[in-house]
């Protein structure tokens, strides 16, 4: 069968496999067929040689880790043959830690943890995979066409949740969110906050495409600039760029007992030049509270399960810029500046 592979830690090893093995049963007992997986920057790293672990014993990493495929066969009678599937990234670490015992894998306190596509398990880019059971999350039949965004849609749920439980600590009404960045993470963040019903602002630095439109889409506002020019005290940031300059002005930006999650992941090497005892005079007179997210347990799937089904479905078509046919794998993870999401295409 067909895999699209690279060799961790090698530039240009990028390349699709025609006999790759058939999935192991020890993976999983629920087999899938593979119909799509969308690409993002992780799998760019990858590609680029700066990041990614083969499995043990392996040179080869099977790429993709925004799965969507379409069940051959479930055994345990979790799923049946025929439903929509999307496959879990992350798996829990072997020791395991506490929050992995208990099923919050996402917050992993070792780093044992183990990822489709990404860190030591193969990924969803080859025409069959394999996924267990508790691993699995099952799609309503509407979500075919845009599945493959359950994933970065994870990341959001998440996201939201832990803002809301942060927020709990107090009488909180909140009723403005900034997103900075229109990203597939930024636009679905977005889309998060306005079912909840805020006055959603996003910021990035695109003036056309079809990122404006899709923000006012949302009946939510667009904005080019800077975090400093914009004329509005939001309750909760949502960073979704990893930009130095762009994460310090959304610290300062949050209005009193605020709460900005960060999401975006810096490269790093860059220094900038500002006053950290101002930003920490603020963080503590305004009881502001900054905290980093990433990943998701099989709560914030569900819960992004739930999200897109009651999104626009026309609207979340329109995140996909690109579906390209795995024939043309090369194609697709060639970045081009006009890209919102890319979609590899099992099915063409």
């Amino acid at each position: 069968m067909r895999a699209v592979t690279v060799n961790p830690g090698v530039r240009d090893s990028l390349r699709l496999v025609d006999d790759y093995p058939e999935p192991h049963a020890e993976e999983g007992a629920i087999l899938v067929e593979a119909l799509a997986v969308g690409i993002c920057g992780t799998d760019h790293e990858i590609v680029e040689g700066t990041f990614g672990e083969a499995p043990p014993g392996a040179s080869a990493l099977v790429l993709g880790h925004e799965s969507l495929g379409r069940v051959l066969e479930d055994p345990s009678g979790t799923l049946h043959p025929g439903d929509l599937v999307v496959g879990i990234v992350r798996h829990p670490d072997p020791v395991p830690c506490a929050n992995c015992a208990v099923g919050e894998w996402d917050m992993c306190r070792n780093g044992e943890y183990t990822e489709h596509g990404i860190k030591g398990l193969p990924g969803f880019a080859r025409d069959r995979w394999r996924v267990q059971p508790r691993f699995a999350v099952g799609l309503d039949p509407a979500l075919a066409p845009v599945g493959m965004l359950l994933e970065p849609t994870s990341v959001v749920a998440k996201a939201w949740d832990h803002i809301e439980r942060i927020g709990a600590r107090a009488e909180w009404q909140p009723q403005t969110a900034l997103v900075t960045g229109a990203g597939p993470i930024g636009l679905l963040a977005a889309l998060l906050a306005t079912q909840r019903g805020f006055a959603v602002h996003v910021l990035d630095r695109a003036e056309t495409g079809p990122k404006p439109d899709l923000v006012r889409a949302l009946g939510a506002t667009y904005h080019t600039g800077s975090v400093g020019q914009l004329d509005l005290v939001p309750d909760v940031v949502v960073e979704c760029t990893g930009a130095p300059s762009v994460v310090l002005d959304a610290m300062c930006k949050a209005g009193p007992t605020g709460i900005v999650c960060l999401t975006g992941v810096s490269s790093g090497g860059r220094t900038l030049d500002f006053d950290a005892g101002a930003l920490n005079r603020e963080l503590v007179l305004e009881n502001n509270v900054v905290f980093g997210s990433v990943n998701a347990n099989r709560r914030h799937w569900d819960l992004a399960a739930a999200a897109l089904a009651r999104a626009d479905q026309s609207w979340l078509n329109a995140l996909i810029t690109r579906r390209v046919p795995v024939a043309a794998y090369a194609e697709a993870y060639t970045p081009t500046g006009d890209d919102i999401k890319v979609v590899l295409d099992f099915t063409a």
